[in-house]
């Protein structure tokens, strides 16, 4: 099974979903925008209207749709409109891309569950859309944490963020 979800960076949201277990695969790559297979550079200017996802492959058997779904809903901030901390354009909004009428279901529920228990302060933005062509982002992205741990950004941003979730969720770890 796949999901794709954008939760700012595509670097963070790797580095958390690298650890889930049964996940087999987490890419890092591009949808939701109008040009055919876009760069990494012009993804970051904003122009090309594609968001920064990953697609992660999983096995339904270990680990749940609404599982992948919490994750991604306690490692980003779902209720900043295009921007993730210091991360500042649309290529950084929150979206999850479903994959049929079950995933959206699921995300949808999901979302009304957490406005209602007022989960956060402010409203949910997460746009909620349907899969489109995910186009892979260049082969020095993948499993970028774990190859670039001393890069400041890694350590100010992404190892927080790992960290964090590595602690809430040991019963869900590789």
């Amino acid at each position: 099974m796949k999901a794709t979800f954008g939760g700012g960076c595509f670097w963070c949201t790797e580095a958390v979903f690298e650890h889930v277990e049964g996940v087999s695969s987490v890419q890092s790559g591009y949808m939701g925008g109008k040009r055919e297979n876009p760069t990494y550079e012009q993804v970051c200017t904003g122009s090309t209207g594609h968001a920064e996802v990953i697609e992660i492959k999983y096995d339904p058997e270990k680990v749940s749709y609404i599982d992948l779904l919490s994750v991604f809903f306690q490692t980003h901030d779902p209720t900043t409109l295009n921007r993730q901390g210091n991360d500042i354009g649309t290529q950084y909004r929150s979206v999850v891309f479903y994959h049929g009428s079950e995933q959206k279901s699921a995300v949808l529920d999901m979302i009304g569950e957490l406005e209602k228990s007022n989960v956060y302060k402010n409203p949910i933005v997460t746009q909620v859309e349907p899969v489109q062509k995910f186009w892979a982002a260049e082969n020095y992205h993948d499993s970028y944490f774990r190859q670039n741990p001393q890069n400041p950004y890694c350590q100010a941003v992404i190892a927080p963020k790992v960290q964090a979730f590595l602690k809430e969720y040991k019963n869900k770890i590789k």
